[in-house]
């Protein structure tokens, strides 16, 4: 057995850093599990959950939020807000009063996105300094949630650049939970292009892939490889994204069956 987590070691898998990643991120999303589903995932999951996104709007209406930001605290994973929520209070004037609110109950990094209100991107990146100044991080959001808006790759990656210039710490490629926007066909098949394009242009460690679906998870990893950053992950789907990480499924099984070297890379 693994001394360190209690898992059997006999198997060589491919090698996963440990907490805090730069690579290899996994990104929640909670729909609105119950404080005590917090809690029990983070008792199994905790080591492989990086962070914690309150979908929807969900941490506004949460009363049970300041006891889940403490315990995702204790567990080393970082909570954040959607980012419909912040558009939301940009249409209704009051993203001031949206930062306060973030700072007044330690949620330690907001999403700033532009795909559900159409905020022009001028104004997107006002968001990400206003909230750089209140000692915010922030997930910027790139990709609209409308399925009709033209996905164009070369304008993917210049707005992903221009958000880290912004100062984003990483940058969220669009596919809803649902898996068929942004970027995915309606039929939930991965846009090759637009993974290409910002592949041969960012650092693939500022970006996280939504990929709510097995196939997109999949696809993504025999790409990009295990270390690539996956979001929109469902509560319950989070070991079995990890077991896709490191070939135990037949999706990705070829990680496991090449010639490579098990143990937790710095």
């Amino acid at each position: 057995m693994d001394s360190d987590n209690g898992c059997p070691d006999f198997l060589k898998l491919p090698g996963r850093s440990c907490k805090p990643r730069q690579t290899g991120v996994t990104h929640v999303l909670d729909k609105g599990v119950t404080l005590r589903d917090v809690e029990a995932t983070l008792a199994f999951a905790g080591p492989i959950v990086d962070i914690w996104k309150f979908g929807w709007g969900t941490a506004y209406v949460d009363r049970h939020l300041p006891a889940k930001l403490a315990v995702l605290e204790q567990a080393a994973v970082h909570a954040c807000t959607g980012g419909t929520l912040l558009e939301i209070a940009w249409v209704q004037g009051r993203t001031a009063e949206f930062f306060d609110w973030a700072v007044t109950v330690e949620m330690p990094c907001v999403e700033v996105s532009n795909g559900a209100t159409g905020l022009p991107v001028s104004a997107k990146r006002e968001l990400i300094s206003e909230a750089l100044d209140c000692g915010l991080t922030v997930l910027s959001e790139v990709g609209s949630k409308d399925p009709t808006v033209p996905v164009s790759p070369d304008q993917w990656v210049e707005e992903i650049a221009g958000d880290i210039r912004a100062g984003a710490f990483l940058v969220v490629a669009e596919g809803r939970e649902s898996g068929t926007v942004g970027l995915y066909t309606e039929d939930g098949e991965i846009r090759n292009d637009v993974v290409a394009a910002i592949d041969q242009s960012v650092d693939g460690s500022r970006i996280i892939y939504e990929a709510p679906r097995r196939n997109q998870q999949a696809g993504l990893i025999r790409r990009l490889g295990p270390a690539v950053n996956l979001g929109n992950i469902a509560v319950t789907d989070i070991l079995s994204v990890e077991t896709l990480r490191l070939g135990l499924r037949s999706d990705t099984m070829s990680l496991a069956t090449a010639d490579r070297v098990h143990g937790c890379q710095q």
